[in-house]
């Protein structure tokens, strides 16, 4: 059901399947490198993203996930590569196509509305191309999806930062580019309304069917939008596949750290296993030859009657209402072991526990030389 104004407190969305799709295009980056004054900002990126597939471009500022996504819709000029869309060479040796030739759709992080326009002269201004009266319905119409048809002659100024998205987004989608360009969308929102908008984007891309790259910070947001991840660092694309591969599978220490707070500990080998101050962990072919660091998530670790693993006791206990933090001092640790715990059986600050651990949630790196 469909929630109302009143329900919310925001004004609802429209009806969802009335976005209009589009004919989705392949963009293929090809060892693109780009710089600004000499300094490299991306370097030799090589991604393919089908038809479609919504991909997501996580990091921290400036390992060029931006700069990416200005590439794509030729904002800026690389250094080196290719960028085809289509198998159509858009930006390289060869060629250079403007921007509003490529049949890309932009959305910046400041949504960069035009204040002096209307919210129906805002969105009709990517459709300048069709006769006026069929650019007014085009735009009344995703108006309408996006929620805002009662706004049409309302100025940015006098609309909400939840509103003022859906206007950026509303102007981005009404042309049906083949491929749609977000750079971090929901940044300016609070927590709630994020979630909500977020939800609602999200359907609204499958609507339109556009391939699309999101740019974000935030790995829970690119968990719950990117069909793919791409994670970004130091101008490179480090390792790229779905959310469930990226966090089970990290491909190193510091890809594992973004994705979720981590207990990591010195491993010793011995044989097939490698000892850790929370006991054995087996390793099934996963170990590095020498020494290693072992990481273990918080809701990866057990807690029982202190004869149930390793010794602890409980040094700080922290309700969340459906969650509960626990930390746990072992012998041998500087640090407390961090453990999330959901529902069950509670513990008090200064109980002496045993902790045991998931040998398979085990994520085991070598140790590094530094």
């Amino acid at each position: 059901m469909e929630a109302t104004e009143t329900e919310t407190g925001r004004r609802p969305w429209g009806r969802r399947g009335t976005a209009g799709a589009t004919i989705a295009a392949r963009l293929t980056f090809e060892s693109v490198s780009h710089e600004y004054a000499g300094v490299p900002s991306v370097r030799e990126v090589s991604l393919d993203i089908a038809p479609g597939e919504i991909v997501c471009l996580l990091g921290r500022s400036g390992c060029g996930k931006t700069t990416l996504l200005r590439l794509a819709a030729g904002l800026e000029r690389p250094s080196g590569g290719r960028v085809l869309i289509d198998g159509r060479e858009v930006s390289g040796p060869s060629a250079f196509l403007a921007p509003e030739k490529r049949g890309v759709g932009l959305m910046f992080q400041d949504y960069a509305l035009f204040p002096h326009l209307t919210i129906l002269a805002n969105v009709m201004f990517g459709l300048r191309d069709l006769p006026r009266k069929a650019a007014e319905v085009e735009a009344r119409r995703v108006l309408g999806r996006v929620g805002l048809d009662a706004l049409v002659d309302a100025y940015p100024h006098m609309l909400s930062g939840g509103e003022q998205q859906r206007v950026a987004l509303a102007r981005a989608i009404v042309p049906r580019p083949a491929v749609l360009l977000m750079d971090e969308p929901f940044s300016g929102l609070d927590r709630t309304l994020r979630e909500e908008v977020r939800e609602e984007t999200l359907a609204i891309l499958r609507e339109t069917r556009a391939t699309s790259i999101v740019v974000t910070h935030d790995p829970e947001e690119a968990m719950r939008l990117g069909d793919r991840i791409g994670l970004m660092r130091d101008g490179r694309i480090l390792q790229i596949g779905t959310a469930d591969e990226l966090y089970r599978r990290p491909v190193d220490l510091v890809a594992a750290r973004f994705f979720s707070d981590i207990n990591e500990f010195e491993g010793t080998p011995d044989g097939s296993a490698l000892t850790t101050p929370l006991g054995r962990i087996i390793l099934n072919g996963r170990s590095p030859e020498g020494p290693a660091i072992v990481g273990l998530r918080p809701a990866d670790i057990a807690v029982g009657a202190p004869a149930s693993g390793v010794r602890g006791m409980v040094v700080a206990r922290h309700f969340l209402g459906e969650v509960e933090h626990l930390d746990v001092a072992v012998e041998g640790l500087e640090t407390p072991v961090r453990v999330r715990l959901r529902g069950g059986e509670r513990f008090s600050v200064g109980e002496e526990v045993g902790i045991a651990v998931d040998p398979a949630a085990a994520l085991v790196f070598a140790k590094p030389d530094n």
